[in-house]
C-alpha cells in the first residue's frame, strides 16, 4: 500500500504533466511579418494560434527602411518570419536577421517564408542594372496588391504553419480557404466596377498586379525609372503623351504628391492618394476594404 506522501507525489507529478500539456496546447507561434499585408495574412490563416508582430509601418515605403534594434529583438523571438520577398526588403531585412542571431528564421530554414516564392511574378528578368532604376530582377515584389495571388500565398502559409503546429493544420487550411472564398466572392464586383476604365497613371510599379488582375491599362508612371524621382522634363513628356485622353492619377500616400498633382491638374484628371498596405493590425476584411479603395479610385477615371 502506497504511503500518503508517495500518493501526494504522484498527484503533483500528474498535475505538472497536465499543466505542461495545457501550456503546449496554448503556446502561440511567434510570427514576425515584414509588412502589414503579410501580417494580415498570417493573422487570417493562423487565427488564435499565432501572435503577429509587423516590422514595417504601413505608412512607410518598405523598400527604404533601415534595420533597427527593435526589429532584431522581434526576430530573435520569432518562430516564423513571413516576408514579401523578391528583394523588397533587401536593404534592411538581411542585416536585421543577422543582428537577431536566430538561425531558425534565416532564409532556407523552415522558419523563413516568402510570399513572392509561392506565386508566379510579373516583370521577371529585368536587367540588374542600377542605371535602369530600382529594378527587381526576380520580379515585381508587390504581390500584396493582387488578392488572388494573396489567397494562393495564404494556402502555402497554411501548409507551413501546419508543419509547425500539426494539431492545428486543418484549421489553418480552413482559414486559408475561407479567405480565398472571400476574394472570389468580391472579384466579379471589382471587375464590373472598373470595366471600361480608360487607365491609370501610377507613381511606381506598386499597383501593377491589381491592374493586371482587373485588366486596367497602365498609361504611364510619375517616376521616369523605378525609384528615380520625377523630373520636370519627364512630367512634361508624360503630359504631352496623354493630352486628350481620359484617366486617373493614383499614388501611394507615402509618395511625394507634387508630381501626381501636377500631371492631374494639367490633364484635368482626377487624382487620389491611397494606402498600399492595410492598417498595422488588419484582418482580412480591412485588406479587402483596401482593394475596394483602389477599385473605386480606378473607376473615377471613367468620369461621369
Amino acid at each position: 500500500m502506497m504511503s500518503k506522501s508517495r500518493i501526494f507525489g504522484w498527484f503533483l507529478m500528474t498535475v505538472a504533466v497536465l499543466l505542461l500539456s495545457a501550456g503546449a496546447a496554448l503556446a502561440k507561434t511567434e510570427v514576425v511579418a515584414t509588412t502589414s499585408a503579410m501580417g494580415m495574412l498570417a493573422r487570417t490563416v493562423g487565427g488564435d494560434a499565432v501572435r503577429v508582430t509587423v516590422l514595417a509601418p504601413p505608412d512607410r515605403d518598405a523598400h527604404y527602411l533601415q534595420a533597427r534594434p527593435s526589429m532584431m529583438v522581434a526576430l530573435r523571438r520569432a518562430d516564423l518570419v513571413v516576408a514579401v520577398g523578391a528583394e523588397l526588403e533587401v536593404g534592411w531585412l538581411p542585416p536585421a536577421l543577422q543582428g537577431a542571431a536566430n538561425p531558425a528564421v534565416l532564409p532556407g530554414r523552415s522558419g523563413y517564408f516568402e510570399a513572392a516564392a509561392q506565386v508566379p511574378l510579373i516583370e521577371v528578368g529585368e536587367a540588374a542594372d542600377r542605371a535602369m532604376g530600382d529594378v527587381h530582377p526576380a520580379g515585381n515584389p508587390h504581390v500584396n496588391m493582387d488578392p488572388v495571388r494573396m489567397a494562393e500565398v495564404g494556402r502555402a502559409l497554411a501548409g507551413r504553419l501546419g508543419k509547425m503546429q500539426p494539431a492545428a493544420a486543418d484549421t489553418f487550411q480552413a482559414n486559408a480557404e475561407a479567405f480565398a472564398r472571400q476574394v472570389q466572392e468580391q472579384l466579379p464586383r471589382w471587375q464590373s466596377k472598373v470595366r471600361g476604365a480608360p487607365g491609370v497613371v501610377l507613381f511606381h510599379k506598386d499597383a501593377n498586379y491589381l491592374m493586371e488582375l482587373l485588366e486596367v491599362p497602365v498609361l504611364g508612371y510619375i517616376e521616369p525609372l523605378p525609384g528615380i524621382p520625377p523630373t520636370a522634363r519627364h512630367l512634361e513628356s508624360l503630359v504631352s503623351q496623354l493630352r486628350g485622353h481620359q484617366g486617373v492619377v493614383l499614388y501611394v500616400n507615402h509618395q511625394p504628391a507634387q508630381g501626381p498633382q501636377f500631371v492631374a491638374r494639367t490633364l484635368g484628371w482626377p487624382v487620389e492618394a491611397l494606402p498600399l498596405d492595410p492598417p498595422l493590425d488588419a484582418d482580412a476584411q480591412q485588406y479587402l476594404v483596401l482593394i475596394d479603395q483602389w477599385v473605386e479610385a480606378i473607376a473615377r477615371g471613367k468620369g461621369k
